[in-house]
């Protein structure tokens, strides 16, 4: 029996990795109907089905599952080989695709967005936003950016973006009538917009000074998952947000929101850029770190 073609694994991968006909229809610029075609021609010719679906919704089979796992790092590797023949040009062409938290895309990633795309007019980048854990081998990323150095034994990590700060932030409205709180553990008697990360847990409020480091697990009456609706809420008088200090300066220098707690928010390190070691970096994705390091 002859093996699918490449096309083909090309546009399982892609729904796939967005767990969507439609997103992945979107990204390679056909219909969505076009994307299921290929899919059942696919799982004919394997002779499996590799996704099940109803009219609302798909989800990968464990035998889509185990074949995802083997050709994601195999079509990345042809992808490669495409890059370095392509590089024989002597610039960097191709697409670049980057997994981020959406932290990460306001701070590090639109700042030098279009910078980067008018250096290198060859690079097609494509960035998508998750704030969960991403395995991006698998999922056919590049690279991804996270907080934190601590990543797999395989993985190359490079500092990017400024340095990380946080605030605890909260409207002038809401400390009327109320008092300030002047050590994190007044937090417990205020009311705390908590934040659930994908996985389900609860987002902890860290805190540290004189060498003194805390963790607490805040939230009051309401839970998001969202950063622009818990800048949102604080604004709106809600509670008090635990946000990143960059993302709400401009509230603060306008007086729309007030800021307790600094000297126990420390100045934390950046955002880190990370990719598979065992892979000769594309070209595309030195061009991007290059970028990005530059001021």
């Amino acid at each position: 029996m002859p093996l699918p073609g490449l096309p083909a694994l090309e546009v399982f991968l892609a729904v796939a990795r967005h767990n969507s006909f439609r997103k992945a229809a979107s990204e390679r610029g056909v219909s969505p109907s076009a994307l299921s075609h290929v899919i059942r021609g696919l799982e004919d010719a394997i002779g499996v089905r590799l996704f099940n679906r109803t009219n609302r919704s798909i989800r990968i089979t464990a035998a889509g599952e185990r074949l995802l796992e083997r050709i994601g790092p195999a079509l990345g590797d042809i992808a490669e080989a495409v890059e370095q023949a392509r590089e024989a040009r002597g610039r960097p062409a191709g697409t670049l695709r980057l997994n981020v938290p959406r932290a990460a895309a306001d701070l590090v990633v639109q700042p030098m967005m279009g910078r980067f795309l008018d250096a290198y007019p060859e690079v097609r980048l494509e960035v998508t936003t998750n704030d969960g854990l991403v395995d991006i081998v698998a999922a056919g990323f590049d690279a991804g950016i996270r907080a934190g150095q601590h990543l797999a034994q395989d993985m190359i990590s490079v500092p990017v973006g400024p340095p990380l700060r946080f605030a605890v932030v909260g409207a002038p409205g809401y400390f009327a009538g109320r008092g300030k709180p002047r050590v994190p553990q007044d937090l417990r008697l205020h009311a705390c917009v908590g934040r659930r990360y994908p996985s389900g847990a609860l987002y902890s409020w860290a805190f540290a000074r004189d060498g003194e480091a805390m963790e607490l697990e805040l939230s009051g009456r309401l839970v998001l998952d969202d950063r622009a609706l818990i800048i949102a809420a604080a604004l709106g008088g809600m509670g008090l947000a635990h946000i990143h200090e960059a993302l709400v300066a401009d509230h603060i220098a306008r007086g729309e929101l007030v800021r307790v707690l600094e000297d126990w928010c420390p100045v934390l390190p950046s955002f880190f850029l990370y990719y598979p070691g065992r892979r000769r970096v594309p070209a595309p994705l030195r061009a991007f770190i290059d970028t990005v390091r530059r001021p």
